[in-house]
């Protein structure tokens, strides 16, 4: 009876099997199937920003469905599971060991009896490094906490990215396919010129080429749209063709160089990845301490009690101990001596890296800047002869493929600031990511990019 009751009692703590069927990968059909809670963002202008898809997405709504919806986010959260699990597994003492065995006598009626015996026993070197392997556990589980919240924070800076990206290659796509409008009324001149013999294909070859140039132009533009439109959709969660709009400015920060001095001395401490690999390396630390401690004999003791044939009873206990005369556990303390030595280094080289990355992005977005304003008046300035090219051109006192130089150079200027802004942008969220603070400077939301009229 009572080994029934505890057979129960064992049984009631076991876990129970459930099947996970496999999805089917899709994606949501609609942003509105889509939700972003404001409480499981990782930074404070996220929580604090009004979710509302309806009027389209402007960049923070469209980071909050990435941190909320990123299948990549999903995966880390999962890593995160298993290694809370781990921890938890860690901290479990380890079973008993029951031991149970009879001997049957040959021979009826000669007066013997069945022995048997029983016994119970413990791994006490478990015990001895139980401490250490539950701190290790408990620094893994930290770290990869704080891998998650530096994911996330990657995660952010993708959607404000992949967001100023789509807008611009929009706007590129807009203002290419303007030009190639503009292009179109010189078309008819041209065939009608060949046709009367008044032009060789030579001389034609400005005017046709323009033309196949912005073709080619607003192809491989369409196709850099695509990847980045997909990649973005990919990011929030969406079907391949769930529609997607985009409203409001890109992101961009500018950080003053007093703040960057300070993110500098901070980083740190302030950094996920860089706190990870503190708790890394600290889990590292009882690792190590714990292969010290396995060095020692293993020891397991027994209690046990018995009967022989002849119906005597004894009671008596049982000591296991490893010698240690060969191994001592010394392959495994230089395993964990060196992992230790490596994730040393490697913290030491992130944050030198960092460093040196945080003070080139700060020079690069100085040297952006004042590119971007050489580039805003070069271009106006073109786009103003454009316009006076074109009309001269209607009036009869400008030959076409002057008129045609002329908007080249200034189709070449737009979209080149449209690729500086862009390459700007891209930088500051960079060196955010880098800063790994996002009160920095003062938010800047530039006009969109938009393309200029033909």
């Amino acid at each position: 009876m009572a080994c029934m009751v505890v057979v129960a009692l064992i049984a009631s703590g076991c876990a129970s099997y459930a099947p996970l069927p496999l999805g089917r990968g899709e994606g949501a059909a609609s942003v509105t199937q889509l939700t972003a809670p404001t409480a499981g963002m990782p930074l404070p202008a996220l929580a604090t920003h009004r979710f509302d898809p309806a009027d389209g997405l402007d960049v923070t709504e469209t980071a909050m469905l990435a941190v909320a919806n990123s299948p990549a986010l999903k995966l880390k959260r999962d890593e995160l599971g298993i290694a809370r699990a781990q921890a938890f597994a860690a901290g479990l003492l380890p079973d008993p060991q029951l031991s149970l065995g009879a001997d049957f006598p040959q021979h009826s009626g000669s007066g013997l009896t069945t022995a048997y015996n029983l016994g119970l026993s413990e791994d006490i070197s478990a015990l001895l490094t139980r401490s250490s392997r539950r701190a290790a556990a408990r620094s893994q589980a930290q770290q990869v906490n704080l891998d998650l919240l530096w994911a996330e924070w990657q995660t952010v800076a993708q959607a404000r990215l992949l967001f100023g990206q789509v807008l611009n290659l929009r706007a590129q796509q807009a203002r290419l396919a303007s030009e190639q409008a503009a292009l179109e009324q010189v078309t008819p001149y041209v065939q009608a010129a060949l046709a009367a013999g008044n032009l060789t294909y030579d001389s034609a070859s400005a005017g046709l080429n323009a033309a196949a140039d912005v073709r080619r132009q607003q192809a491989d533009n369409a196709v850099a749209l695509h990847q980045a439109d997909s990649d973005l959709h990919v990011l929030l969660g969406l079907a391949p063709d769930a529609a997607l709009d985009l409203t409001g400015a890109p992101y961009q920060v500018a950080p003053t160089p007093a703040q960057l001095q300070q993110a500098l001395a901070d980083l740190p401490r302030r950094r996920p990845d860089l706190l990870a690999l503190q708790a890394g390396y600290q889990s590292q630390e009882e690792k190590l301490r714990a292969a010290v401690l396995a060095q020692f004999p293993a020891l397991n003791i027994g209690f046990n009690t018995a009967r022989d044939t002849s119906a005597v009873y004894t009671h008596g206990f049982t000591v296991g101990i490893t010698l240690p005369l060969f191994d001592r556990n010394r392959g495994n303390i230089a395993i964990e001596r060196a992992t230790r030595q490596q994730l040393k280094d490697d913290y030491e080289a992130r944050v030198l890296t960092t460093r040196s990355d945080m003070q080139r992005l700060a020079a690069d977005l100085a040297t952006l800047d004042r590119q971007r304003h050489a580039l805003i008046a070069h271009a106006r300035q073109l786009a103003d002869a454009r316009r006076a090219a074109e009309q001269s051109w209607r009036q009869g006192l400008l030959d076409w493929p002057t008129w045609l130089a002329i908007r080249s150079q200034s189709l070449a200027a737009d979209l080149e600031l449209l690729a500086v802004q862009q390459q700007q942008a891209t930088q500051s969220i960079a060196l955010e990511a880098l800063l790994g603070n996002t009160e920095l400077g003062d938010t800047v939301h530039p006009v969109p990019a938009q393309a200029p009229t033909p």
